[in-house]
């Protein structure tokens, strides 16, 4: 399950690199419309994917569960992809969704400003003012999207493994460099480590998933963790009869894998809306 992120900003040329990349490779290319696709395939309607999508979201749609909903189906889409095979993953925060798991490479790709200004006024067949006023508008959008919904900075190189400027690199020459990269760190070891990985979180999603999801059983703030051999779930609700009943989903999910408690009832308990 090798991953290689491709985070970018517009106009930096970042499904071009990625495209050559998962050419050299032999990887899955996991780009915006896979994504769309498959969480679309989830019941999640096209508009509320424009409202979140690599977007800050409004004040409104921030308190909305229509939030809540797309970050878990985006993580869900995420790691339905990659479950198919090594993929190379574009934006989406998937940077952030694999940090910290050994050999999972993730990759920034900038440009200068006025090289980015040219390109953008190339594609949109626009003036220099509108240009700027594109390429402010995603940036913002993007640094948002990640404040909000992960709490990073975007732009923070301390987030990569690697970043590239593709005003001086051609996409060819950033796949090439970013292959070698991957040589150096996905060792045999390392691919066994994000494996095992990234087979627990698969698993924490996929149980979050039956029971917030198939089952609709309502425990507030639900996380699965897998810890050793077992998998424990964390949360809080106001019936101890949703407990039980989540555990219950969560044997369905997990298999043989045991599952452990520490939801909390608060008989008092409620949410804003």
């Amino acid at each position: 399950m090798a991953i290689i992120t491709i985070s970018r900003e517009l106009a930096a040329l970042g499904d071009e690199t990625a495209q050559e990349l998962a050419k050299l490779l032999g990887y899955r290319l996991v780009d915006k419309q896979a994504l769309e696709d498959r969480i679309k395939s989830y019941g999640i309607e096209g508009q509320k994917l424009k409202k979140y999508d690599e977007r800050k979201p409004s004040f409104f749609a921030s308190l909305s569960q229509d939030r809540d909903d797309y970050l878990h189906f985006l993580k869900t889409a995420i790691f339905t992809e990659v479950e198919q095979g090594p993929s190379v993953i574009i934006g989406r925060g998937a940077a952030v969704v694999f940090r910290n798991i050994p050999g999972v490479i993730s990759v920034f790709l900038a440009a200068h400003p006025e090289i980015r200004i040219e390109r953008v006024k190339s594609y949109f067949h626009c003036d220099e003012r509108r240009a700027r006023q594109i390429i402010d508008h995603s940036d913002q959008d993007r640094i948002g999207f990640h404040r909000y919904f992960f709490d990073v900075d975007w732009k923070d190189p301390g987030n990569y493994h690697l970043s590239l400027n593709t005003g001086v690199l051609q996409p060819a020459a950033c796949a090439e460099i970013i292959k070698r990269l991957k040589e150096y760190i996905l060792t045999p070891e390392t691919e066994s480590q994000s494996a095992a990985r990234l087979k627990d979180m698969i698993l924490e999603q996929q149980v979050k998933h039956h029971i917030m999801y198939d089952k609709e059983i309502p425990i507030h703030f639900l996380e699965a963790t897998v810890s050793g051999q077992h998998i424990t779930l964390y949360g809080v609700t106001n019936s101890q009869a949703l407990v039980e009943a989540a555990l219950s989903a969560a044997h369905e999910a997990a298999g043989s894998v045991p599952v452990q408690n520490e939801i909390q009832v608060v008989r008092e308990y409620s949410v804003m809306p």
